[in-house]
C-alpha cells in the first residue's frame, strides 16, 4: 500500500512538473530574438550548377524557454533555397522551442544554375525567413548570386557608397559578362566609359544610409570631377536596367533609382543607349552637362529626365510611358532638343515642363526661390500624349524679362489647349512667338503607329510626315533609316 501511494504521489509530482514548465514557456510572441547576423549572404559566384550551405544562430536571451510559433521561408516559390532548424528541415517549421538563455542553429542550403536564363536565375537570388509568433514577425534576409557576372562595387554594397576613381583617368568596361551594379557608384576623378554591348543592371530595393537617408538603392552618380561615357552603337547599343528579368517583371518601373549626373559634373555621354526601369532615367544637377544620341529613356515611376539649372543635348531620342512630367526642366539652364519624340500617355502629367526658378520652400507659398535664365531650342520635336496640354511653362518674370525665359520651338508638334488661354493669355501668342512652324495636334489625328503597344514609329497618315526642319547634319533617325533629303519627318523616326 505505501509503495502505491508513494507512487501515485510521484505521478502527481511529475504531472504538476510538466505543467509548470509548459506554463513557463513564453508563447505570445512578447519576447525579442536575436540573430549573429541580419543578412545571410551565399559569397559564392557559381560557374556551373552547384550548392552551398551557410548558417546562422537565434539567441533566446530570456530567463524563460520560449517557442516560436512558425519559421519559415516567404517566398521560396522556385526552391532554390532550403531550410533546417535545429535539426529539422522544411521550408516551414512550427513550434521551436528555444531554452532560456540558450541558442538554435538554423541552416540554409542554396542551388543555383547559372546556365538558366535571367528570367529564371536572376543575378541577384533574394528571400527571406520569417519568425513568426502570433501576430509579431522577425526576420532574416537571404541573398545569393545566380550568374556569373561583374558584381559592381562589391556583392556586399546594399545601401554603401563606394567612391570609384582613377587618378582623373578612364576606367573601361568592356568585359561580355554583364556589370550588376549593387549598391551606390560615387564617380570622382574619373571617367567610367561603358563600350558597345556592354551589359548593365543595377540591383535596387529599399535602403538607408547617413548620406542620403532612406532611399531605393542602385544609383549611378558622377560627382563634379566624375563623368560617365556610354558610346553604344545601332548594332551593339547600351542597355541600363533593372536585374529583375523574370516575365512578371520585365517591364516594371522603379526597380532601382537612376543615374545621378551631379553638380558640375562635365563630358557625360550617351550615344545608342536605352536607361529603362528606374525611378527616374538621369536627373541632370546644376552645371552638370549631358549629350545623348540616339538613345531612349523609358519605364519609370517619375519622370524620365530631370534638368536642374543644367545643360542637356539630346538628339534622336525616345521618352515614354513614365508616371509623371516625362520631363523636366528647372531653374534655368540650356536645353536643346533635336528629332527627339516625347510621348505620355495614360498618365496625368505632361510631356514637357519648364521653369526659370525653383521654389525651396512650400511651393504654394514660395518665400525661399531662386532663378536663373531659360534657354532652350526645340527643332523637329513632338510632345504629345493623352492630356489636353502636354507642355506647361513657367515663368517667373510672366513674360516681362525675355532674357530669363527664352523658348523656342520649330517645326514641332505639341499638343495645348489651356496653355493658351491661362496666365492672363500670356502664351496666347504661343504658335506666333514660341512656336514656329509647329502643329497643335489634337487625339483625333494620325500620329503614331500604335501608342497603345508603345509603338512611336509614325502612322501611315500621320501629320509629322514631311514637316521637319531640313537639318543636313542629322540624316539618320533612331534606327538608322535615312531621312528624306528635302522634306524630312518630325520626331526620332523617319517613317518607312
Amino acid at each position: 500500500m505505501r509503495y502505491a501511494i508513494l507512487w501515485i504521489l510521484g505521478l502527481l509530482m511529475l504531472m504538476f512538473s510538466a505543467c509548470e514548465e509548459e506554463d513557463n514557456f513564453i508563447t505570445d510572441g512578447s519576447f525579442e530574438l536575436e540573430f549573429s547576423i541580419d543578412t545571410l549572404r551565399f559569397d559564392t559566384v557559381f560557374t556551373e550548377l552547384g550548392s552551398a550551405t551557410r548558417s546562422f544562430k537565434v539567441y533566446n536571451r530570456n530567463d524563460r524557454p520560449v517557442r516560436i510559433g512558425k519559421i519559415s521561408l516567404a517566398g521560396n516559390e522556385a526552391g532554390r533555397f532550403r531550410m533546417n532548424v535545429d535539426g529539422i528541415p522544411g521550408d516551414e517549421v512550427e513550434n521551436v522551442e528555444i531554452w532560456a538563455n540558450d541558442s538554435i542553429y538554423v541552416f540554409v542550403e542554396v542551388t543555383i544554375d547559372p546556365d538558366q536564363p535571367l528570367s529564371v536565375s536572376p543575378f541577384v537570388i533574394e528571400d527571406r525567413i520569417v519568425f513568426e509568433t502570433q501576430d509579431k514577425q522577425q526576420q532574416i534576409h537571404l541573398e545569393a548570386w545566380g550568374q556569373n557576372a561583374n558584381y559592381f562595387p562589391s556583392r556586399f554594397n546594399r545601401g554603401v557608397p563606394v567612391l570609384l576613381s582613377c587618378n582623373n583617368g578612364t576606367l573601361v568596361w568592356d568585359d561580355p559578362k554583364p556589370y550588376v551594379i549593387y549598391g551606390v557608384i560615387l564617380i570622382d576623378s574619373c571617367a567610367l566609359e561603358v563600350m558597345a554591348g556592354t551589359q548593365i543592371y543595377v540591383h535596387g530595393g529599399i535602403a538607408q544610409n547617413d548620406l542620403f537617408g532612406i532611399y531605393n538603392d542602385g544609383i549611378i552618380y558622377t560627382l563634379r570631377n566624375g563623368s560617365i561615357r556610354l558610346k553604344g552603337t545601332s548594332e551593339n547599343p547600351i542597355i541600363v536596367q533593372g536585374d529583375r528579368l523574370e516575365e512578371n517583371f520585365l517591364d516594371d518601373p522603379g526597380q532601382w533609382q537612376g543615374i545621378i549626373l551631379g553638380k558640375g559634373s562635365k563630358g557625360n555621354l550617351m550615344e545608342y543607349t536605352t536607361v529603362r526601369n528606374s525611378i527616374f532615367s538621369v536627373y541632370v544637377d546644376s552645371l552638370a552637362e549631358l549629350t545623348a544620341r540616339n538613345s531612349q529613356f523609358y519605364n519609370t515611376n517619375s519622370s524620365a529626365l530631370i534638368g536642374f539649372h543644367s545643360s542637356i543635348n539630346l538628339e534622336n531620342c525616345l521618352v515614354y510611358n513614365n508616371q509623371s512630367t516625362s520631363i523636366q526642366l528647372i531653374q534655368g539652364g540650356n536645353y536643346n532638343f533635336t528629332y527627339c519624340t516625347v510621348a505620355s500617355y495614360g498618365v496625368d502629367a505632361s510631356a514637357i515642363s519648364m521653369s526659370n526658378f525653383f521654389c525651396y520652400d512650400d511651393f504654394l507659398s514660395c518665400q525661399i526661390l531662386r532663378d536663373a535664365p531659360l534657354s532652350t531650342r526645340f527643332r523637329n520635336c513632338i510632345f504629345f500624349g493623352s492630356r489636353n496640354d502636354e507642355v506647361q511653362l513657367s515663368d517667373l518674370y510672366g513674360g516681362q524679362n525675355d532674357a530669363f525665359f527664352d523658348v523656342r520651338f520649330e517645326n514641332c508638334i505639341v499638343k495645348v489647349k489651356s496653355l493658351l488661354e491661362q496666365q492672363d493669355g500670356l502664351y496666347a501668342n504661343f504658335f506666333g512667338k514660341e512656336c514656329i512652324n509647329c502643329i497643335n495636334g489634337t487625339r483625333d489625328d494620325a500620329l503614331f503607329a500604335d501608342p497603345n503597344e508603345d509603338d512611336y514609329h509614325l502612322d501611315t497618315l500621320s501629320i509629322a510626315e514631311g514637316k521637319a526642319l531640313l537639318i543636313p547634319e542629322i540624316p539618320i533617325d533612331l534606327e538608322g533609316t535615312q531621312r528624306d533629303a528635302a522634306m524630312p519627318d518630325i520626331g526620332c523616326y523617319e517613317y518607312k
